[in-house]
């Protein structure tokens, strides 16, 4: 069946009756973090929010004041999860999210616009496609898509909505021979009756059960954000339609102020400014190597030359690297039993070098990573590797401490 969500895509209210009302659970992933909602799944008479399908997603939206959470399709009925029960055979109202539902009709109608175009000029099938929050993108069936191609593709889109065209929904049964001119003929397997035709005047016959804009115009402008190697020689092309492209280009106002505010020029002169920053940046990286390498050397003559120097080497600096410590390493390993190099912040994340005899790298290497709350690795007499708490650092030392005392008392 057709809901009326997909009879009439720009109905934002509608009234309908409740048909069943059941227990029922959502598994949720926020910010990475998954969650189970208890809840309930409404089915009812007819539907203004789309469940989700064809490549679309679902709706959101209210019944009564009632937030729908989900919607999702099991054969020809609609499921709605809310958190708060609703009587069956209740009247109520039910309520679009426009924006959201708007976006999905812009990105989805433009998708089949960017799909029949690039299949017209260049011959280009589309295999599949994906709706992002942020981004549409189209997998195609081709190996590479050119510059002049994409330019080439944005153009004709453009025009094509410039040139007002209408976009028709219309219902055919699945024996009609008029079944055999449309572009594609997937189907769900779960199908049953009449077969829903978007048609875009002119351009492309498509079966499709997703909300479309009634006209070309509607989708107000596409951009074409560029391309990428996809899976199995195919291409991935992304693209953004109608609200999407002013969010963009309104980020990118927004990053292009804020770039001439920091680098005092003009929006032309931000390239080169930034081009002359790295140089700058990269000269004083070298530099600031230079004078590490020298402090490293230097650290290891005035520990060589300490008459009082014991069997440990312990040393941490918050701006050094992994090439400093293994500067100090290769100048001290053969002067003492162990050398326990840290850098970064004193109390937080960092990395840590110990060297030293080989028997003894061995034995406290791991109990090392493991007090620093850190992963690392090790061969030939070097453990390294990243820690989490540099605050554990006194332990370290103390564990070394314990470890000569112990091989100075088997000496004795």
């Amino acid at each position: 069946m057709a809901f009326q969500c997909q009879k009439q895509c720009y109905l934002k209210e509608f009234e309908t009756t409740v048909i069943s009302c059941t227990p029922a659970e959502l598994n949720t992933t926020v910010n990475g973090k998954k969650d189970t909602l208890k809840g309930f799944n409404v089915i009812l008479e007819d539907t203004v929010l789309f469940p989700e399908g064809g490549g679309q997603p679902d709706d959101r939206g209210f019944i009564n004041d009632i937030p729908v959470l989900r919607v999702t399709r099991h054969g020809a009925e609609a499921i709605h999860f809310v958190q708060s029960p609703l009587e069956p055979l209740s009247k109520v109202h039910l309520k679009v999210d426009w924006e959201r539902r708007f976006d999905h009709m812009q990105q989805h109608s433009g998708q089949h616009l960017i799909t029949a175009i690039a299949d017209l000029m260049f011959g280009f099938k589309t295999t599949s496609w994906e709706m992002g929050r942020q981004r549409t993108s189209i997998e195609l069936d081709t190996t590479s898509v050119s510059r002049e191609q994409v330019e080439v593709l944005e153009k004709v889109v453009n025009e094509k909505i410039r040139e007002h065209i209408p976009v028709n929904v219309r219902v055919i049964s699945m024996d009609d021979p008029e079944i055999e001119q449309v572009r594609s003929k997937d189907l769900p397997d779960d199908h049953a009756g009449p077969i829903r035709m978007i048609n875009i005047v002119g351009i492309d016959d498509n079966m499709c059960c997703g909300t479309h804009v009634s006209n070309l115009s509607h989708l107000q402008a596409i951009k074409i954000l560029g391309t990428e190697k996809g899976k199995k020689k195919k291409t991935n092309l992304f693209f953004l339609v109608g609200n999407r492209v002013l969010k963009y280009a309104e980020k990118s106002l927004t990053v292009e102020k804020a770039l001439t505010a920091l680098l005092k020029n003009g929006p032309e002169e931000h390239v080169e400014a930034v081009e002359r920053l790295q140089k700058s940046v990269k000269l004083l990286q070298k530099s600031n190597l230079t004078l590490l390498k020298d402090l490293a050397l230097l650290t290891v003559k005035n520990f060589k030359s300490d008459p009082n120097k014991g069997k440990i080497f312990i040393l941490h600096r918050k701006e050094g690297d992994n090439e400093f410590m293994n500067i100090i390493a290769n100048e001290i390993s053969t002067e003492v039993v162990l050398a326990f190099l840290t850098v970064g912040d004193e109390k937080g994340a960092g990395l840590f070098l110990l060297t030293g005899q080989v028997d003894a790298v061995e034995e406290l290497g791991t109990k090392v990573a493991e007090i620093l709350d850190g992963r690392g690795a090790g061969k030939q007499g070097r453990y390294q590797g990243k820690a989490n708490k540099m605050s554990k650092r006194p332990e370290v030392e103390a564990l070394l401490q314990q470890y000569v005392l112990m091989l100075d008392t088997k000496e004795e």
